[in-house]
């Protein structure tokens, strides 16, 4: 029995009433609890599949004792899936953080789910290379990515690439031939460059609007280049630091809902006290909500805000909750190819929810593949 409203993706999210009881109750669940939902939504997990880090810790350390960390929190977060991002880095590096998915993954130890990886990094463009470390920065290369994946045991879910660096357009074929989903990013690529590599088969835009250049009337770029292409789907940050609110409405609307994928890119300092902390071989100063590179306090480093909270913080600038939900659900889930199992609430998919409270979207109680978790 579900008391409340359920938000269903089958038909747009629409909200509807299933029972008035009050309790949410699962017969075949793994502890058999039964949780009061009066007053609640249910929304299916969230899936992050762009982030680097929280509570301390960064994906790109490539410490299990981290990861572990990382996915205990997130799970905390309503976060119940994820694919966290590596940096610009040395090869080695890059292995290593492959090799603890690969790692993790085999040992199910708990927390959310690591998907996957995000490869971040490090085929960009030294113009847009924003809080990235320059000196690791590569050209797009098949067979390193064809090493790190091997690293990984097929873990790669999702590259960014700037398509308009050296053999990136092979690079984006063979990515997408490796069922790597792959993502234009980092960039200063103009409307024909994005329009090439969307062709050849990329199929997503990271961080939209940041790390790229700006859509102009007579220069479109990457952003006119996405929206032109309805396979595309676009990551947008939620925080309220890097995209103002009238901005994520229009794009909102200039996509449609289906289209967009809310991302926390959240760094080791989520859910930490201000004060500075290091990143990809630099250091980052956080005040409040806001992240910077240390001595460039124009330059924005990522957030220290989680997933649920950009969900609010959506539905603060007055996105629809059920586009909101589905931009940080379904629609992530689809992109790294999980959606077969995670993502909505259908039968047959996994028992993996978040209770909301309807008058202020705090969390009441999370479900993670048919157990509540502490």
């Amino acid at each position: 029995m579900i008391g409340g409203q359920v938000f269903d993706l089958e038909k747009g999210f629409a909200e509807r009433e299933l029972r008035t009881s009050g309790a949410l109750l699962s017969e075949t669940s793994g502890d058999g609890q039964v949780l009061d939902a009066a007053g609640c939504y249910v929304i299916p997990g969230l899936v992050d599949v762009h982030f680097h880090g929280c509570v301390g810790e960064d994906f790109s350390d490539a410490t299990p004792e981290g990861l572990q960390r990382i996915a205990d929190y997130e799970l905390r977060q309503g976060v119940t899936y994820i694919c966290p991002a590596g940096m610009t880095l040395p090869e080695d590096q890059l292995t290593a953080i492959c090799k603890n998915v690969a790692a993790h993954r085999s040992k199910n130890a708990g927390g959310a789910e690591v998907v996957g990886a995000h490869l971040e990094g490090p085929f960009l463009s030294t113009a847009k290379k924003g809080a990235q470390n320059a000196d690791f920065l590569h050209d797009p290369d098949v067979p390193m990515l064809r090493r790190l994946q091997e690293a990984a045991e097929g873990c790669v879910r999702l590259v960014t690439v700037a398509p308009e660096q050296p053999g990136a357009m092979e690079f984006i074929r063979a990515a997408a031939e490796m069922g790597i989903t792959v993502s234009v990013g980092h960039t200063v690529a103009d409307y024909d460059t994005a329009s090439a590599a969307f062709a050849a088969g990329a199929s997503h835009a990271t961080h939209l609007y940041n790390g790229m250049p700006p859509i102009h009337h007579r220069a479109p770029g990457v952003i006119g280049a996405a929206f032109d292409d309805p396979k595309v789907q676009v990551e947008l940050i939620c925080d309220g630091i890097h995209i103002h609110g009238s901005i994520v409405r229009a794009t909102f609307r200039l996509f449609g809902a289906e289209r967009m994928i809310l991302i926390s890119d959240s760094l080791r300092a989520t859910g930490m006290p201000d004060g500075q902390y290091p990143f990809g071989g630099q250091e980052i100063e956080v005040h409040g909500s806001r992240a910077t590179i240390v001595g460039h306090p124009e330059t924005l480093a990522g957030s220290v805000t989680s997933l649920i909270g950009c969900l609010r913080q959506a539905v603060r600038f007055g996105i629809p909750l059920a586009d909101a939900v589905r931009s940080c659900t379904y629609n992530p889930a689809q992109s790294v190819g999980i959606d077969d199992r995670a993502g909505t609430l259908d039968i047959g998919k996994e028992a993996s929810f978040v209770l909301l409270d309807k008058e202020t979207l705090a969390t009441r109680a999370i479900v993670f593949k048919g157990n509540l978790v502490s």
